[in-house]
């Protein structure tokens, strides 16, 4: 166990949502108990259901894994199509992408105008904050427009954001990950498995 200087330089990634925690927020005055609410990381925690819950979810099938070659959008709709992606993405060191996009899309959902406010300041936190250790990349453009919808959050503040990261992904990562092994060999082994039941 660390103590002095040491344990206050230490972070921690909670369990939760996968955020760090350490001397940033402490030197802020804020602790991991005082957090935003349980609300907050509830909302956060969902963003990454898809991927926390993959233990119990069924291998695609052949059929499904074969559809994400048609589009980029069949990818990203299928849960199992995001799993594969994001595990794609963590080997290229851009999984960030995906989270602040899937995080952008929980944000949509939520009705609730506090959870809102600290969902967005979050998201800021985690994903648009140039400290934050999964900053995605954003044009200047994109992030005055963000620094304006700040002032009055919402469940759009980083609709444009969202956009963008969603064309780098569409354009830069989904054509090699089309032609990675990631995707060959999920595809080879269903088709080996397609012909063993046969």
């Amino acid at each position: 166990m660390r103590t002095g200087a040491g344990a206050h330089k230490a972070v921690k990634r909670t369990e939760d949502n996968g955020r760090l925690m350490g001397s940033e927020q402490v030197e802020m005055g804020k602790c991991p108990e005082q957090d935003t609410g349980n609300a907050v990381q509830t909302h956060m925690a969902s963003s990454n259901k898809d991927m926390q819950d993959n233990v119990n979810r069924a291998a695609p099938s052949l059929e499904e894994t074969q559809s994400w070659a048609k589009s980029f959008e069949h990818l990203i709709k299928s849960p199992n199509g995001r799993n594969s992606f994001r595990h794609f993405l963590k080997s290229e060191f851009s999984e960030e992408n995906l989270l602040f996009w899937l995080a952008c899309e929980d944000l949509k959902k939520e009705t609730n105008r506090t959870v809102v406010e600290q969902t967005v300041k979050q998201i800021y936190e985690d994903y648009v904050s140039v400290l934050s250790p999964r900053e995605v990349s954003l044009d200047s453009h994109a992030r005055e427009v963000i620094s304006k919808n700040m002032l009055n959050p919402s469940s759009q503040t980083f609709d444009e954001a969202q956009q963008q990261i969603y064309t780098l992904m569409q354009r830069d990562s989904y054509p090699r990950y089309m032609s990675s092994s990631v995707y060959a060999d999920l595809i080879a082994s269903l088709e080996t498995a397609k012909t063993e039941e046969s």
